[in-house]
């Protein structure tokens, strides 16, 4: 059996505990340590999962000897600063998304990564996913004729008070930040680099997005349109048109367990794509794939994208007006 490969969770919040149940079902995976800024809550969520340690602050897990790769999973504004710590003692990082919160923030944790020779992975889950990779296939077939177009959204009611982390721009809320760096990722996945954007969106009370649409062109001549929402339970599907047919990431396509494929001659077929546990499992398989055999980076999804993905956000949030504390000059 492979080395094992000893992880560090940073945070206990709901994505934190997505992963941490998903590492269990990860060959080789253990789970070394999770810090929380509360030694009690660490201590309960170490119990839960079986960690080897619990800490009450953050910098003592990234100092920990055992502790080989460390996942940021605490709320959107702490990331470029749990992952420079991180990176700062040594550790490989694999950050949740949003990355960062704007593009020179990213470019810090992606400089500090390069220089110190250290694994560094935006954790963008559903790049990793079967469905997603079925599709990419179908696209290399030629099956669909040339990618020409995407249309992609992920809406839901948020049903929450103005304080929840959605709706507080000092947690870094917004449909934006939260929802639609999935049909973004996505498309820029499967079409390529975005070189044009045009956004709108509606402001919420709080002054984040509480809904948003942009359209997209890509390098490679396709475009995408792609919306997030706060407000509308939307159908929450991907679809990828060429001149000889389209393909489906069936519901919700940020955790599709199929595709299905229409072609103009009338044909149609379905395949199953299904994911392994609640599909963070596939991320953190290729994380470890990367740091066993030495990489900097991610194939699937390297630094130079993400890092331009975050461009992307800058341009759209400076086109509907939304600002967070982490855009002021430092």
């Amino acid at each position: 059996m492979a080395e094992a490969v000893r992880w560090g969770i940073i945070g206990t919040g709901k994505i934190a505990r997505a992963f941490a149940n998903a590492l269990k079902e990860v060959p080789g995976a253990v789970l070394a340590g999770v810090a929380s800024r509360s030694q009690d809550k660490a201590e309960a969520f170490g119990a839960e999962f079986g960690a080897g340690a619990s800490y009450g602050s953050y910098e003592a897990l990234v100092q920990a000897n055992d502790v080989d790769l460390v996942y940021v999973g605490t709320p959107h504004p702490q990331h470029a600063e749990n992952a420079l710590m991180a990176l700062r003692a040594g550790k490989g990082v694999l950050c949740e998304k949003p990355f960062t919160m704007n593009l020179r923030e990213a470019e810090q944790v992606a400089t500090l990564a390069r220089s110190k020779r250290l694994f560094l992975m935006e954790a963008m889950w559903t790049r990793y996913l079967p469905a997603y990779l079925e599709v990419k296939r179908i696209l290399a077939s030629g099956e669909i004729g040339t990618a020409r177009q995407i249309v992609a959204d992920f809406g839901f009611a948020a049903a929450f008070g103005p304080e929840h982390r959605v709706f507080n721009p000092e947690l870094g809320g917004g449909a934006l930040l939260d929802l639609g760096i999935y049909p973004l990722s996505v498309a820029a996945g499967l079409l390529g680099p975005v070189s044009e954007i045009r956004a709108q969106a509606v402001m919420g009370p709080t002054g984040v997005d509480v809904q948003t649409g942009f359209t997209l062109k890509h390098a490679g001549g396709g475009m995408s349109v792609c919306s997030c929402s706060f407000l509308a339970r939307s159908p929450a599907e991907l679809t990828v048109a060429g001149e000889l047919g389209q393909v489906r990431m069936n519901t919700m396509f940020h955790r599709a367990t199929s595709v299905t494929v229409k072609l103009a001659d009338g044909s149609e077929r379905t395949i199953e794509t299904p994911y392994l546990g609640n599909g963070y499992v596939h991320e953190i398989v290729e994380a470890q794939r990367c740091w066993r055999e030495g990489l900097l980076e991610s194939p699937a999804m390297p630094v130079g994208e993400t890092l331009a993905l975050m461009g992307v956000m800058d341009e759209i949030r400076r086109q509907i007006g939304l600002t967070y504390e982490a855009d002021r000059p430092r």
